[in-house]
């Protein structure tokens, strides 16, 4: 099977597209940069949809896609974050640094149980889901009132809506994570 699939091949796309927005953004060309970050949104709705409909799901896209997914929001995040961009709704860093941690976190745990107890599967949790989409709402607000100059309390919210959500889904993982741990060890046959 080719790897290079369109599906792949939008998701490829979207990490190139990461530089482009950095650079938007750096020099102040934020509706650019707007219509760059909505662009790879787009791409990550196409690529999903286009391997399931089509039959070409790729364990190269399976490991690309959330890379991409993760990539780019740590990335805006880190941007929106940034001292000296001039940007009117700049994201405190105590969120940016808060919601990376919590994604180290759980790559450390998948990664320190699998290697302790044995390959477990750690399937996106309802709460996980729920704070990606806060963080983009959040991003895409904050992106949009800085193109628009103006500070919002919309963003205000949405930094608070997005703390919350990252404590919530962090404190679910760890439960979850405690339970595979505390788990029935699998029974040896004799």
């Amino acid at each position: 099977m080719n790897v290079f699939t369109l599906a792949n091949q939008l998701t490829l796309l979207r990490m190139l597209l990461i530089p482009a927005f950095v650079i938007l953004v750096i020099y102040g060309e934020l509706g650019w940069a707007l219509g760059v970050f909505v662009t790879a949104g787009i791409t990550d709705g196409l690529d999903g949809l286009i391997a399931r409909v089509s039959g070409q799901k790729t364990t190269l896209g399976a490991w690309l896609d959330p890379m991409a997914d993760k990539l780019l929001l740590v990335t805006t995040f880190v941007v929106l974050t940034w001292p000296g961009l001039g940007l009117t709704n700049r994201l405190p860093i105590w969120l940016t640094v808060c919601i990376i941690s919590r994604d180290v976190v759980i790559v450390l745990t998948v990664a320190i149980v699998n290697l302790a107890i044995g390959r477990r599967t750690f399937k996106p949790s309802i709460f996980g889901k729920i704070a990606t989409g806060t963080y983009i709402v959040t991003a895409v607000s904050a992106m949009f009132f800085n193109y628009l100059g103006y500070h919002s309390f919309v963003v205000d919210l949405l930094v608070w809506a997005s703390l919350a959500i990252t404590i919530v889904s962090s404190l679910h993982y760890i439960r979850h994570a405690a339970r595979i741990i505390e788990g029935p060890s699998p029974t040896v046959s004799t």
